[in-house]
């Protein structure tokens, strides 16, 4: 459909190009008419040459004239069109984002300058969407653990009140606490993710080894419930941001030791692809839903909310682990069935670079 545009407007262009040179034609034989009916009452005192300029020059005269007429009658209609586009401008400007213009189609000078409004417009409104969302879903995040120390701090203050709902109440209020301080920890980190990708330094290491390294720093978590781990890894070497593909595997490892239940397992799979080392970890946890596997990689998004809330997570960790991967310009994926577990599938190239 494309190349039938572009024909179209050369035939439109050429067809152009021979109106104006029949306008130039035309007014120079209007020209020749007026100037001969004149030379048969007066003889001119110069050669026919001359008088064939003149002809010429007075019929490209003829032709601006006629032409600055035109322009002057359509200029009331160019007028409207223009100031249509600096309304909608404005109305960008002052945060109305649902401006569509239409009716230039057939306007070929206003075509690509209404496209790009209509774009940015688009464009922009969806990212005050996005913003007010994110607004949105912090302030109810934080709200949570508020109200909860809230209220067991006052509770505190009761007169009589036995020390073990005291130190409960205490072990609430401090895990609350946690929640905030991980939940600001991991927006800062989305937001520097998002904006000093320029600083990240890239290094080559062993990409089996620093898996090995991470389940062993979650050692305590997966013993504490008698979780069998599962290691399938080849040995293979990545040139990658070291400490952020940690943050994801820590991440994904975190969610699996959370979401599987006493006595499980989870697997962790290294091997090579053609173009990228490709990570499998897989848990025989509660699994997701099927309209929630869609959503998993939203910011504060949650599948199970009880489950997440009650285990002290904010909703961020798998948007983080999404944005660190495209950083290094991977892909990363999940198949999961309710009761079933959950498997995340992570490729990652061999030699990232930053600029590539």
């Amino acid at each position: 459909m494309t190349w039938l545009k572009k024909v179209w407007r050369i035939l439109v262009e050429i067809f152009k190009s021979l109106l104006v040179l029949a306008g130039i034609g035309l007014t120079w034989m209007a020209a020749s008419l007026a100037t001969s009916a004149i030379y048969r009452y007066w003889k001119p005192p110069f050669s026919d040459y001359v008088i064939d300029l003149l002809n010429a020059i007075l019929g490209v005269i003829l032709f601006i004239l006629i032409v600055l007429l035109i322009s002057f009658l359509f200029r009331p209609h160019q007028m409207r069109m223009l100031n249509s586009i600096i309304a909608a401008i404005r109305r960008i400007a002052k945060g109305d984002f649902s401006v569509r213009l239409e009716g230039f189609d057939k306007l070929r000078e206003f075509e690509s300058i209404v496209h790009s409004i209509n774009e940015m417009a688009s464009e922009l409104g969806r990212m005050e969407t996005m913003r007010q969302d994110f607004i949105s879903n912090v302030s109810h995040e934080i709200q949570s653990p508020l109200t909860s120390i809230q209220g067991f701090a006052r509770a505190l203050r009761k007169p009589g009140l036995p020390p073990e709902k005291r130190d409960h109440y205490l072990e609430i209020i401090e895990a609350e606490s946690r929640r905030l301080s991980q939940m600001s920890d991991n927006l800062l980190k989305l937001s520097s993710l998002e904006a000093e990708r320029a600083t990240f330094q890239a290094n080559r290491f062993r990409l089996d080894r620093q898996l090995k390294t991470v389940v062993l720093a979650c050692e305590p978590q997966w013993l504490d419930k008698d979780i069998q781990i599962n290691l399938d890894l080849e040995p293979v070497e990545v040139e990658a941001v070291e400490d952020l593909l940690a943050q994801v595997w820590l991440n994904l490892l975190h969610n699996s030791i959370k979401f599987t239940p006493h006595g499980g397992e989870i697997t962790l799979t290294l091997s090579r692809g053609e173009k990228h080392a490709e990570v499998g970890i897989a848990d025989s946890g509660i699994g997701i839903d099927k309209q929630d596997l869609v959503h998993i990689f939203e910011r504060f998004y949650k599948a199970d909310k009880s489950r997440t809330r009650s285990a002290g997570g904010s909703g961020l960790g798998l948007s983080i682990v999404k944005k660190i991967v495209e950083i290094h310009q991977g892909n990363v994926s999940v198949a999961s069935e309710p009761g079933q577990g959950t498997k995340f599938n992570i490729a990652v190239p061999y030699d990232w670079k930053l600029n590539s």
